[in-house]
């Protein structure tokens, strides 16, 4: 167990590896509780909620989801999201856990529009079923239509009784659903699901889990790859910047460097020589000379078996095929760079 984010977390329940394959193969269960929520309400719920991130909402229908960033006049992440339409006037968002409280104050304070805000994480508890046998499994308890339920769409219904918002949204790359119900509700529900994936092979997951199915699945984290220091031009976040959609925090500075071109980028890396690369370590473009970039997550890839890791770099050297060397306890590592995601589930 350890802290995060102000929450007590299992690392592990019986073994990273075995946890990450069974998602990847199977099915594994995460409570992600510690996932913040702010709900945005009323006729000016929208125009809040496209003045503060940078994705277009108003695209949303009633029932569907999309990835989202919160930003800074200087066009950096103040955090990343999910953004949920649950009405046409009600705004369902999903926070990094530590940044809730800060999100919360930063949207009150551009909230001069009046919108209805409510920092509401005490009211939901969040299970995650991740992996090619969710579906499966989760079709056994309930008779919300998950067949149709397409992917960043969510519906409402009862599992097990449970009365429950179904979200087929998830942070490992695999057929996901994330199931958000009242709190007092939550340790009957994870006994529920734990006892019904019996027969399909299913294994509680912790966080160690969820970060190397994240890295593999080419997700970028908050505090890593994405922070107030990084703009989601550098990393990679382009499709979700809807420089069109109007003005929005951040807009200006965005188009800038859109039009000036960005000076560093991120990219996927791939040890091609013994050594593993960790976050923080530094990267160089040839066998001499100074640093270049910096390793952000870095991690054996369970189900890849490669050593793999997100960096940035600088644009220029953003090629990939690239040969480049990480430095790892003092001696340089020889690696290249990769397109991302690493890992891309089967299509069936």
């Amino acid at each position: 167990m350890v802290d995060f984010g102000g929450w007590d977390m299992p690392v592990e329940y019986g073994g990273l590896i075995r946890e990450h394959m069974a998602v990847r193969t199977a099915v594994g269960l995460f409570d992600v509780s510690h996932m913040g929520e702010i709900e945005v309400r009323g006729p000016n719920a929208l125009a809040l909620v496209q003045k503060v991130t940078c994705n277009d909402a108003s695209k949303l229908n009633v029932g569907q989801a999309h990835y989202n960033c919160l930003m800074y006049e200087h066009g950096t992440l103040a955090d990343d999201l999910l953004t949920y339409r649950v009405a046409d006037d009600h705004f369902f968002l999903v926070v990094n856990a530590a940044n809730q409280d800060k999100d919360f104050e930063w949207m009150r304070e551009n909230n001069s529009m009046s919108a209805t805000l409510e920092n509401n994480g005490d009211r939901y508890s969040l299970l995650a079923l991740q992996g090619p046998k969710a579906a499966e499994m989760l079709g056994a308890l309930t008779s919300a239509p998950l067949g149709t339920l397409k992917y960043y769409w969510f519906t409402h219904g009862d599992v097990a009784g449970i009365p429950c918002r179904i979200a087929r949204t998830g942070y490992t790359g695999e057929d996901c659903f994330e199931l958000f119900c009242a709190p007092g509700a939550a340790e009957k529900l994870w006994d529920i699901l734990i006892d019904a994936g019996q027969p399909h092979g299913i294994l509680p997951c912790g966080l160690g889990a969820r970060n190397t199915l994240r890295l593999e699945a080419g997700m970028a984290l908050y505090g890593h790859e994405i922070d107030a220091s990084h703009t989601p031009l550098e990393a990679c976040l382009d499709r979700y910047v809807k420089l069109e959609k109007g003005d929005f925090i951040g807009r200006a500075a965005l188009e800038k460097q859109k039009n000036e071109g960005i000076t560093r980028k991120l990219v996927g890396l791939e040890m091609t020589g013994r050594g593993i690369a960790r976050d923080g370590y530094p990267v160089y473009l040839s066998e001499e000379g100074d640093a270049a970039g910096i390793i952000t997550s870095g991690s054996p890839a369970p189900f890849l078996k490669k050593n793999i890791a997100f960096a940035y770099v600088p644009a220029p050297a953003a090629e990939m095929g690239r040969a480049v060397w990480v430095g790892v306890r003092g001696q340089r590592v020889a690696a290249q760079l990769v397109a991302t995601p690493f890992y891309k589930r089967p299509k069936k």
